[in-house]
């Protein structure tokens, strides 16, 4: 059973007005897990340092969170800041070294709970949403700490995880996959953008993509894991799942996500952790909480652990 990592100072980043992302999500999740009998909640406490998002973020990007966040603010259109913000942010960054520290220690799963969310947050600027990236410190926590030579980075978010993609171009020890709908939010993601090492690797999908082309493109997926694997000699990748919103025009009915987890052979690809943290856009609660339970119930079922 899934272990969910979880502190309750990511409900403080709170918008004034109505908005996508705020913190009724989490508290939905949360509730939807205890009354369907998943009680290893997991309480961790504390939040990282600057200095830590330092290793991610340039100071003049942080500098600029940290003044923002004194008092409520948008740093653009989507992404809103207020004075809890930076605490939530550094306590997300937290739960996900954390569920690095125990799905390697402990050769467990762990799937971290986590806002604002991250993958659309860029070396040196904040996006929809996202304020620091808590996918790419997951990646470079294992590199630096865990001495890991090779870290793969699979994200089937709808909307391209340019933020993730940014961090990590110039970086040949990880190979950074995304299968989304193109053009859409961020307007990133060509299949010309291949990082300076070739570790970048896109595959845009048009509106209107059905769930058998959505599968067929993971046939690539593989091909590109596999080339991974075999030339730098990998042993193990971090594997984070994003899950859609409700404006996504792909159809990815949950027969073909059954399908594309047969094809995605975890030990093929020798994973080792899932970390997944809250979408952007999710607009209806009961919807993302029959989602998080599906997928909660699915990792028990599916998602194993290969040491």
């Amino acid at each position: 059973m899934p272990k969910i990592l979880y502190n309750p100072e990511v409900l403080e980043h709170r918008p004034k007005s109505y908005h996508v992302e705020n913190p009724e999500r989490v508290i939905t999740i949360l509730d939807s897990l205890k009354s369907n009998g998943f009680e290893d909640i997991i309480l961790i406490e504390g939040k990282s340092t600057i200095d830590e998002v330092l290793e991610i973020h340039s100071k003049e990007y942080v500098d600029s969170i940290i003044k923002l966040s004194s008092a409520f603010n948008y740093y653009d259109g989507d992404t809103y800041l207020c004075t809890k913000t930076l605490d939530a942010a550094l306590t997300a960054f937290k739960l996900a070294k954390e569920a690095v520290n125990l799905a390697l220690n402990d050769k467990d799963l762990y799937f971290a709970l986590t806002r604002p969310p991250g993958h659309h947050a860029e070396k040196n600027k904040a996006m929809g949403f996202c304020i620091y990236n808590n996918v790419a410190v997951g990646a470079h926590y294992l590199i630096e700490k865990y001495k890991f030579n090779k870290i793969a980075i699979v994200d089937f978010d709808v909307h391209h995880g340019n933020g993730t993609q940014d961090i990590f171009h110039n970086n040949k020890k990880v190979l950074y996959i995304s299968t989304h709908q193109y053009p859409y939010y961020p307007g990133t993601g060509t299949e010309q953008e291949k990082g300076k090492y070739n570790n970048i690797f896109n595959i845009p999908l048009p509106a209107g993509t059905t769930s058998e082309e959505y599968l067929n493109a993971y046939g690539f997926v593989l091909k590109k894991l596999k080339e991974f694997k075999d030339r730098n000699k990998i042993t193990k990748a971090v594997y984070n799942a994003y899950f859609s919103d409700l404006n996504m025009q792909i159809e990815t009915l949950q027969t073909k996500v059954d399908e594309l987890k047969q094809k995605l052979d975890y030990r093929e690809c020798l994973i080792s952790k899932l970390q997944t943290e809250l979408n952007k856009t999710r607009q209806n609660c009961e919807n993302l909480k029959n989602e998080y339970i599906s997928k909660i119930n699915d990792l028990n079922k599916h998602f194993k652990l290969f040491w």
